[in-house]
């Protein structure tokens, strides 16, 4: 949550926010788990936020607030705010391991300009006197001087040793930061920024390279009324099991992805439209092979079929105009009678 939020639920007024946010979730039929409290909570603590306008539309709609629709809500809302605060703390925290990088090179320039003068005067003596009790006293001091820059050098070594390896494990951190704000937490496949931000650049790349690029989109049928009826736990566990399917087909250089709810997203790289309707056919038909059982109860819960939709990259076409065509084909599989696969190019012919 913001920080704003988040020092609202640390001052006096904390109680009584945890109430409205409860009695809000208790007047819309709103499970009260960890998630939806959160974006509850968000909603009412700060009401001119953007997931505040969203959430106020989804109230104001009069549709049953699922646990899909608020588990979306944080996904787009949610995940930038926690991805800015940790990008912030770990640039806070490089910041002022630079600073104390910068601090160490300076001593060490220092010293380097005291070894250098040492040398210089030495240089002069040297040149005055030859006698031996003279270049004795000077080889003293440039012993003392070297053994001082041999030591501000070591701690100069040391302290970039430590912040190379600092660097490294922020480097790391960012980057398991970005994979969490780009990972769908229930299935484990990008979630729909990481989606929208692959198929802008597969589509560029395919234009430039000249090359196909197919885009499906699917859907799990009748899921609304599956969830209703067996509850939202047993539904999470169907969404897992199509997206086990969907992400293994999908490996690189494929890219799959929850894009929202019971929606699914495919970029095929380099492939035709009419290899992507076998692979979408071999996917439907494993999904619908396996009879599936509730977890906590070993009820027998029928078999899951899925529709989906595909069009292939036109040329010049940008990426929002294959979404709308790939769209187009899933919705005909829907109004087909669903459990089935539609290439939005024989739409085009038809009509």
């Amino acid at each position: 949550m913001s920080a704003e939020v988040e020092a609202k639920l640390r001052g006096p007024e904390a109680i009584q926010l945890a109430r409205r946010a409860l009695e809000l979730m208790e007047a819309h039929h709103i499970w009260p788990t960890p998630l939806n409290y959160e974006v509850c909570i968000n909603y009412i603590a700060d009401p001119q936020s953007d997931l505040s306008r969203d959430f106020a539309t989804l109230l104001s709609s009069g549709e049953t607030i699922t646990d899909i629709a608020i588990e979306t809500l944080a996904a787009k809302h949610l995940a930038k705010v926690r991805l800015n605060e940790q990008i912030r703390d770990a640039g806070d925290l490089l910041g002022r391991e630079l600073e104390l990088v910068a601090k160490a090179i300076k001593q060490a320039s220092r010293s380097t300009a005291v070894f250098g003068e040492t040398l210089e005067g030495a240089s002069k003596h040297l040149g005055e006197h030859t006698d031996g009790a003279t270049l004795r006293l000077l080889v003293d001091q440039l012993s003392v001087a070297t053994r001082r820059a041999r030591s501000e050098t070591e701690a100069l070594e040391q302290r970039l040793n430590e912040s190379t390896a600092e660097v490294e494990r922020l480097k790391e951190h960012l980057e398991q930061v970005r994979r969490d704000a780009t990972t769908d937490g229930l299935t484990n496949l990008a979630n729909r920024k990481a989606f929208d931000e692959e198929l802008e650049r597969a589509c560029a790349e395919a234009k430039d390279a000249g090359t196909m690029l197919t885009l499906a989109l699917l859907d799990i049928d009748h899921f609304k009324g599956f969830n209703d009826t067996w509850g939202h736990q047993t539904g999470d566990q169907v969404l897992r099991y199509v997206a086990s399917v969907i992400g293994r087909v999908g490996a690189p250089p494929r890219f799959a992805a929850r894009y929202g709810g019971e929606e699914f997203a495919m970029i095929f790289p380099r492939e035709d439209a009419a290899t992507v309707t076998a692979t979408l056919e071999e996917i439907r038909l494993e999904v619908s092979s396996r009879m599936l059982k509730r977890r906590s109860t070993n009820e027998d819960l029928g078999t899951i079929t899925i529709s989906a939709g595909l069009a292939e990259l036109h040329k010049d076409e940008a990426s929002h105009g294959l979404m709308e065509r790939a769209d187009s084909g899933l919705y005909a599989s829907k109004r087909a009678g669903r459990n089935r696969v539609t290439n939005a190019e024989n739409l085009s012919a038809a009509a």
